[in-house]
């Protein structure tokens, strides 16, 4: 039976012990203003969709993966993974010389898999269902490698937690950042970085509605199952929160912005045409949630998560469709 898992907030020493796991592999991202006409605010995008595989996930995966002695990694490594972390994994694989392996869903769009294999990996597609019992349990059949969890690691959220402090580094004053939530690590590794340095700072997580357990979960007091409806915004989303990230997350958090996905779809085409930044869903639901006013205005922070969008999807929303 799998042992409760518990987390407390980041600490600033295991943040900067990631920063110097990673350094070198993983880049420090430009935080970019964005030229949108907005009364009272200034918009600041933080391009992850720079990094080597395309998100921020490179960051965690090198810190858990070079905190690993020889030994722990002789057998390889695998994770459970919508697309960006198991590319992660995979690029580090090789780098490294290891065996990958990455348990994904029967829904993650192509671009992501085919990433994976181009990188080394090795794809096993499961059902939505099989592959999110994976983040609970840690366990697949047939596979004794080292787990990579993507999220509920604290090597991983330390990770994570090295944009908080580029952001802090780049702009010191600011209101507001606005991340991602899927499964939690992102958004409260970030968390953890500007709790410690900037603690006036609002943190929000942000979400898609057709996706979206953690805004109704921080009203209730507690994990709540929601309707989940899959949308091109597949690096986040899920019909519920981990039990163990929620505890983390309302301890962190501000609250979580809900946008609809066509905003998300809106906010991709933005991307495109103003910054010239191809970005997929997830990445864009900050984005969507900061220039509709729902992290408040002076100076925020949107992150850019990832790049990782089929060719046909971005083509139909560069068109006008969602």
């Amino acid at each position: 039976m799998t042992q409760p898992v518990h987390h407390e907030p980041i600490t600033l020493e295991e943040i900067e012990q990631a920063r110097t796991r990673i350094e070198g592999l993983a880049l420090r991202t430009p935080l970019v203003r964005f030229e949108i006409d907005i009364p009272d605010t200034e918009i600041y995008l933080k391009l992850e969709v720079l990094q080597a595989i395309g998100s921020f996930k490179i960051r965690g995966a090198g810190s858990l993966i070079g905190s690993l002695s020889d030994e722990e990694l002789a057998s390889g490594v695998w994770t459970a993974s919508a697309g960006n972390m198991a590319q992660a994994v995979a690029w580090f694989a090789r780098h490294r010389g290891l065996r990958c392996t990455a348990v994904m869903p029967d829904t993650a769009p192509e671009a992501k898999i085919s990433a994976v294999e181009r990188l080394g990996g090795v794809v096993i597609p499961v059902t939505f269902n099989e592959w999110l019992e994976v983040f609970t349990s840690r366990t697949f059949p047939g596979l004794d490698a080292t787990f990579v969890h993507p999220f509920s690691d604290r090597r991983v959220m330390a990770g994570n937690g090295t944009i908080g402090l580029e952001i802090l580094e780049d702009l010191p004053e600011l209101d507001s950042v606005v991340i991602p939530y899927g499964g939690g690590g992102l958004s409260c590794g970030i968390a953890s970085a500007i709790r410690a340095r900037a603690p006036v700072t609002r943190v929000y997580a942000a979400e898609v509605a057709s996706a979206a357990p953690l805004a109704p979960s921080l009203s209730a007091g507690a994990p709540v199952e929601v309707a989940f409806t899959p949308t091109f915004v597949d690096g986040i989303g899920a019909p519920r929160v981990f039990p163990e990230m929620f505890e983390l997350a309302r301890t962190l958090l501000d609250g979580s912005l809900v946008v609809e996905p066509d905003a998300a779809a809106d906010a991709v085409r933005l991307l495109a045409t103003r910054a010239h930044v191809v970005v997929e869903g997830a990445g864009a639901v900050p984005v969507a949630a900061a220039t509709a006013g729902l992290a408040g205005r002076g100076r925020v922070v949107a992150i850019v998560s990832g790049g990782s969008i089929d060719a046909s999807k971005l083509g139909t929303i560069l068109a006008g469709g969602g």
